[in-house]
């Protein structure tokens, strides 16, 4: 199965660097390539892909508004924010419109392909160790600010004690079989508790999952 590709950069290098570089692998294709915001919203529509390599300082439209745009309709692709450094407030931002993980521009070949097949498949967090990193500092700083509410609080509460350490294991980076592997029970139990997880939270995905553990105080910053 071809996964489908947008790249969204306003730099034409970067575009054509990752377009070269995706074209090299028979089951990934790039079906289109936009420069702000704006215009990848209007493309998702059009080609329908499965991934969305997204910059996000762009003109006209920025990767944040962008995101929070194509996650909001149906078919709903992956976005994978592309940024210069790791630790950035807009990666952030983008993670809470709905991103699903991020890639450093510098990333290598191989790791470029990993993380668009490991998020066409809507199954493990990219560069976990940096994601965790990323979301426990911004959740610190902004809680500190705006504490979660009353609501997050009693969503939080709903869970199992198998589900609070689901969310909790999620929120340490494992995939699923990595999480199978660690509780003793089958890869389909797991997938069935994360499944629960995200519905009584009201969540997208399991990157936001990560940023509402953090969020709430169920996983405390330099914890692990």
């Amino acid at each position: 199965m071809t996964t489908r590709i947008l790249v969204v950069d306003d730099q034409e290098v970067v575009r054509a660097a990752f377009e070269a570089l995706l074209a090299t692998q028979p089951d990934l294709a790039v079906v289109g390539s936009a420069a702000d915001g704006a215009e990848a919203v209007r493309l998702c529509a059009e080609r329908r892909p499965d991934v969305v390599l997204m910059d996000v300082r762009m003109p006209v439209m920025d990767g944040i508004e962008a995101t929070r745009r194509i996650v909001a309709r149906e078919p709903r692709p992956h976005v994978l924010v592309l940024t210069t450094f790791d630790l950035d407030e807009h990666v952030y931002a983008a993670l809470e419109a709905g991103a699903s993980g991020f890639l450093l521009k510098d990333v290598t070949a191989e790791r470029l392909f990993e993380a668009v097949r490991v998020i066409a498949s809507g199954d493990a967090l990219l560069a976990p160790g940096v994601t965790r990193r990323l979301v426990a500092e911004f959740a610190r700083l902004r809680a500190a600010v705006e504490p979660p509410g009353p609501a997050v609080d009693a969503a939080v509460a709903s869970l199992t004690p198998r589900e609070r350490e689901v969310l909790l294991l999620v929120a340490e980076g494992l995939s699923n079989p990595e999480i199978a592997a660690r509780l003793v029970v089958g890869e389909e139990t797991v997938k069935t508790h994360v499944s629960r997880v995200l519905t009584k939270l009201g969540l997208r995905d399991r990157t936001q999952a990560v940023v509402l553990a953090y969020e709430s105080g169920l996983v405390v910053p330099g914890g692990h």
